[in-house]
């Protein structure tokens, strides 16, 4: 009812991460962490979830739980937790009084334990929708994506929370899967157009905010973080062939690209394939959320 959740990605044994921003209003935590002018320092945990700025309160759970089980950086008086985290703005759906707190970040973490990712309306996915230029009460109700692919012993996945504020295309065959619905559900209005109507305003994005498609590619290939930084921005190449338009003003667009293993990879074939992998999580972001209930 309330329509918001929390996806955490654990990582037991730390790693390297790397960071593209590409929205113009994203909200985050520990982003600073990815960059490589910063201490070289693994990281826990990534977390995505809804609500907002408020959102953030659920990476205290997550770092109350990996505190319980041994897991943080060690400053000679306790381990601190390295948690990063996005959040979508999905406050206009469901209950806006209700947001991820630690409580959410803590169960969300105790619920990864059991491995079992599982594509639609669930976690970070729950309050996610696109094509919002029209309105959201015209929107297309969207979720969480996941697919992983491997290339001989490199393995690539994607985690996918879409929340665009533009249109879902399939880049294979250019065909428009999700955006503002018409009225008599015939289809989808074009929010490229829709913004050319718009061109004489001056306030523009004026209530039409709230809009963060966030994700994670996680690699067992070793990169070092400046690497991981290039790989994050060649994944924004699938944001660019399935959301459109994107990278707007009004969105919080953001990709973490991590590094959990040791196997040699080259980064422009990974970052060639987080791509490809990513536009798929992109894809089943829209169509496992037609599955499960809304």
């Amino acid at each position: 009812e309330a329509m918001t959740g929390v996806t955490v990605l654990l990582f037991d044994q730390g790693a390297k991460v790397g960071v593209d921003i590409s929205g113009g209003g994203p909200a985050s935590r520990e982003t600073p962490l990815a960059s490589p002018l910063t201490a070289d320092n693994p990281i826990n945990a990534i977390v995505l979830s809804g609500g907002s700025a408020y959102g953030l309160a659920a990476s205290d759970g997550v770092m109350r739980y990996l505190e319980e089980h041994g897991i943080g950086y060690e400053t000679g008086f306790a381990k601190v937790p390295l948690v990063l985290q996005s959040c979508i703005y999905d406050l206009g759906i469901g209950r806006a009084d209700i947001r991820p707190d630690a409580a959410m970040g803590y169960a969300a973490c105790v619920d990864a334990e059991k491995n079992h990712p599982i594509s639609g309306i669930i976690g970070g996915g729950c309050g996610a929708s696109v094509g919002k230029i029209c309105g959201r009460e015209n929107a297309t109700k969207t979720g969480l994506g996941i697919y992983a692919v491997s290339a001989g012993d490199l393995m690539v996945a994607a985690v996918v929370v879409l929340n665009a504020l533009g249109d879902i295309y399939d880049p294979s065959t250019g065909t428009q899967i999700a955006g503002p619905r018409k009225p008599d559900e015939s289809g989808f209005y074009d929010s490229r157009e829709e913004f050319y109507k718009l061109i004489q305003q001056t306030d523009l994005f004026t209530g039409k905010g709230g809009n963060t498609t966030i994700s994670a590619i996680i690699t067992n290939g070793r990169f070092s973080k400046a690497e991981l930084n290039k790989l994050a921005s060649m994944t924004r190449c699938a944001y660019a062939r399935c959301i459109n338009p994107v990278g707007t003003m009004a969105d919080g667009d953001s990709i973490y690209a991590v590094s959990i293993g040791n196997v040699p990879a080259d980064l422009n074939m990974t970052g060639t394939l987080a791509a490809e992998v990513m536009a798929e999580a992109i894809q089943i972001a829209v169509k496992a959320a037609r599955d499960l209930p809304k």
